[in-house]
């Protein structure tokens, strides 16, 4: 199961990535990371899943351009990629907004993800360090450890177990500012669409800090095209 991802919607992508030899600097593999989303051209259908609320969308990506259109509530946002940092807009019938600093804590639908994880700011944080090796799935995987520059950001630091033939994002733990952890993203599972490897439902955890008791949990789901 080779695949990449588009955080939230995660959208796992098959390359040909491999490391050799000497383990590869932090800065190294998150330059892949961000180099190998801003490359996919999609057009898919998604749904987020807790236990009583079903929200679907559409993701469709064009190059660093990523776009998320949400039918309940009806919401369309825009995710850019670029070379030192990502911009989430929202988007009007005539124009587009820079989305609201103030509203990336505030939850998707009042799921466990956040418009802030959409956003995938923390691919950019300056502070990051290769912690080791570990298995994850059976996918051998570099960990990493990333700090933001100041603390606007939502998490203290996060933990990426970063897939070390494709660079997928293969688990994400987020830690609040006491260090303690909050959020768990992982891949669950993965399917084929023609010839490609993609995400098939990836778990969300919003977690007590301090004793990691699972409070509510998200599914991320990537349907095949009927």
């Amino acid at each position: 199961m080779h695949c990449q991802v588009t955080l939230f919607a995660a959208i796992l992508l098959s390359v040909t990535v491999v490391a050799r030899g000497d383990a590869p600097s932090a800065e190294q593999i998150l330059d892949r990371v961000r180099l190998q989303q801003s490359q996919q051209q999609l057009d898919l259908q998604g749904q987020l899943r807790t236990e009583d609320k079903v929200i679907p969308f559409r993701l469709t990506q064009t190059g660093p351009t990523i776009r998320y259109t949400f039918s309940n509530p009806p919401e369309v946002l825009q995710l850019r990629l670029g070379e030192k940092s990502s911009t989430l807009d929202l988007v009007h019938e005539t124009s587009t907004e820079k989305f609201a600093k103030s509203r990336l804590d505030d939850r998707i639908g009042g799921t466990a993800v956040t418009y802030g994880d959409l956003a995938l700011k923390f691919l950019y944080w300056p502070h990051a360090e290769v912690l080791g090796e570990e298995t994850v799935r059976t996918r051998p995987c570099w960990q990493l450890r990333l700090q933001p520059p100041s603390r606007d950001a939502q998490y203290s630091n996060i933990l990426l177990w970063v897939d070390k033939e494709s660079g997928a994002l293969m688990r994400i733990q987020a830690y609040d500012w006491q260090g303690r952890l909050t959020k768990r993203f992982e891949v669950v599972s993965a399917q084929k669409i023609d010839g490609r490897w993609f995400l098939k439902e990836m778990r969300i955890e919003d977690l007590q800090p301090g004793v990691n008791k699972v409070l509510s949990r998200t599914y991320l789901d990537i349907k095949k095209p009927s």
